[in-house]
């Protein structure tokens, strides 16, 4: 009889861990005592005085980790950026990782937690997925309170005359709650308010959360809130925050949380967790404050931008970098063999069978994604994050195809091993650090005209032959023009799962149009969004939503959290 080794679980993995106490990984950094503020014993938060007192200190390195586009299969990107780190780390080298914090919506519902995986995790894993240090809760409550403030302004007299079928900000519940996407408020008479339509966003889609990781500091922070657009009056000109006056409070409300939280990895790795925007709706990258923090505690920064190079890796070098000086060093771009293999026409219950044909045949989606990091100027190392079901010959032929085209790549086993498992991956990111200069440049310049900026996205990242522009669009360029706000960046909102506004069209299509239905200001932000396909501002929950399957024990320890 052969006895078989359980697989532990993530969150097996992350209790059956020893932490250090927060203070002991705050000792490791150029940090003073009274810059760390503990919540708890394993979590802190850093006050914005340490990013102060070391501006003249020299930024570490930036390493961005991307992927090919995501599918059900799995790709890794958070559980090789933290293995990275662990890797760096081992080598004698001072890093600091810094991710998003997790959305309640998806944790709950159907993608799960975004804290790493197996022997390559930020912990406290359980806190991190769940409520962790309030700054969702924070954020939630300065997009309400912004909500009550129009609604309350409306009752009182409506001074700033707004036109009540033209209000743009809407409320935000850090959930997925279809039900909340379309509803109706101000009913039940004059006492209650006007009644008109109204909607939710999920939280990490409300602009206040792009303003909160692009924001500098607290002055800062306090400028975009106040540029954000809540509405148009009655003679069709924007009404803002600071119309308002509501950008003190909301201000206030938000100071504790714009201070990055510090947390450690499985092997004791100084982690900053810090905003988290959604990358097919919002711009997908954990706060500018957290990474210049990084930056400056660190000589190696590993950071990663939501999804795949076609979304969070062209926002982090369009939007965040161009904001905040950031210039990245490297690029690490993930792919899985199970995930190529979808790409290349396998459905998901046939990927533990071998299949090299497919494999061969989904290359092109990371062919072009390699493409789009190689147009920004980056020196980069594709990552193969390896699953137990792999074989050695569909390893080989990904193998094979990247040295035939000289593209620099490692095989990695950061889940199974940790820091051992991305050794080689971390001596051959340092190596192009070394032997390939930057020539990081944007492929798009802030002045042109906003039709062009979209259709050099579509046509340089995504590969589309045309872009499309709706009626509405067309009218709203022009209007946003005549405001002035042609000159920001553009953040495209679109399915993560296509390089194209389909979602059905996996590996790499061709001969495609992207159609931009309508678009959406975030100027507190800095950014246009343009919203594709069918992406939606409040998900919904699947059929068996995650959170069917968490609970808690008699000694108060969670499970089926992943």
């Amino acid at each position: 009889m052969t006895m078989t080794t359980k697989i532990k679980t993530d969150i097996e993995i992350a209790q059956e861990t020893k932490l250090k106490r927060i203070q002991d990984i705050a000792s490791e950094l150029d940090l003073l005592e009274e810059e760390i503020e503990p919540y708890g014993h394993y979590k802190a938060k850093i006050s914005l005085h340490a990013l102060k007192r070391l501006a003249t200190k020299q930024d570490g390195k930036v390493i961005l980790v991307t992927s090919i586009n995501p599918t059900p299969a799995g790709e890794g990107k958070s559980t090789v950026t933290v293995g990275l780190g662990q890797a760096l780390h081992k080598m004698g080298k001072k890093v600091i990782i810094a991710m998003r914090e997790p959305s309640l919506g998806p944790t709950m519902g159907i993608k799960g937690g975004a804290t790493g995986g197996g022997y390559s995790q930020v912990l406290p894993m359980e806190d991190i997925n769940l409520h962790f240090t309030g700054d969702l809760h924070a954020i939630t409550t300065a997009n309400n309170s912004l909500a009550a403030l129009i609604d309350n302004h409306i009752h009182q007299g409506n001074e700033l005359r707004i036109d009540t079928r033209r209000i743009v900000w809407k409320r935000a519940v850090d959930l997925n709650d279809r039900a909340l996407r379309k509803v109706v408020v101000g009913l039940g008479g004059p006492t209650q308010g006007v009644p008109r339509e109204d909607g939710f966003d999920i939280t990490v889609a409300s602009e206040i959360m792009a303003v909160f990781c692009l924001a500098t500091d607290l002055q800062d922070l306090k400028r975009r809130l106040a540029n954000m657009v809540v509405a148009y009056n009655v003679d069709r000109q924007p009404v803002t925050v600071a119309d308002l006056g509501a950008e003190g409070a909301l201000t206030l409300l938000l100071k504790d949380a714009l201070k990055p939280n510090l947390v450690q990895t499985v092997e004791h790795v100084p982690a900053l967790v810090h905003g988290g925007p959604f990358a097919n709706i919002a711009h997908g990258c954990n706060s500018v404050i957290a990474t210049k923090m990084a930056q400056k505690l660190g000589d190696y920064v590993v950071t990663e931008a939501g999804f795949g190079a076609d979304l969070g890796a062209e926002k982090f070098l369009h939007i965040k970098a161009r904001t905040a000086g950031i210039e990245p060093s490297a690029v690490v771009i993930v792919a899985t063999v199970r995930a190529l293999k979808m790409h290349g026409g396998v459905g998901k219950q046939q990927l533990a069978s071998e299949n090299v044909e497919a494999l061969k045949k989904g290359l092109a989606n990371l062919e072009k994604h390699i493409e789009t990091i190689q147009a920004f100027g980056l020196p980069f190392v594709v990552a193969i994050n390896r699953f137990i079901t792999d074989t050695n010959k569909e390893i080989q032929a990904l193998t094979a195809f990247c040295e035939e085209k000289e593209y620099p790549v490692s095989l990695t086993e950061v889940w199974e091993k940790g820091g051992d498992g991305g050794i080689d991956l971390a001596h051959k990111v340092l190596e192009v650090i070394e032997n390939t200069k930057s020539t990081y440049t944007p492929l798009y310049e802030l002045d042109e005209p906003i039709t062009d900026k979209i259709q050099k996205i579509a046509r340089d990242v995504y590969g589309a032959s045309d872009v499309s522009f709706s009626d509405k669009a067309k009218k709203q360029i022009e209007q946003f023009t005549s405001f002035g706000w042609d000159k920001l960046p553009i953040c495209m909102a679109k399915t993560q799962y296509s390089l194209s506004d389909d979602p059905t069209k996996l590996g790499r299509p061709t001969d495609f149009t992207i159609t931009v239905r309508e678009l959406k200001p975030s100027i507190g932000a800095g950014f246009l969004v343009a919203l594709t396909g069918d992406v939606m501002t409040m998900p919904g929950l699947p059929k068996q939503p995650a959170a069917l399957q968490m609970d808690i024990d008699e000694h108060g320890n969670a499970r089926g959290l992943f």
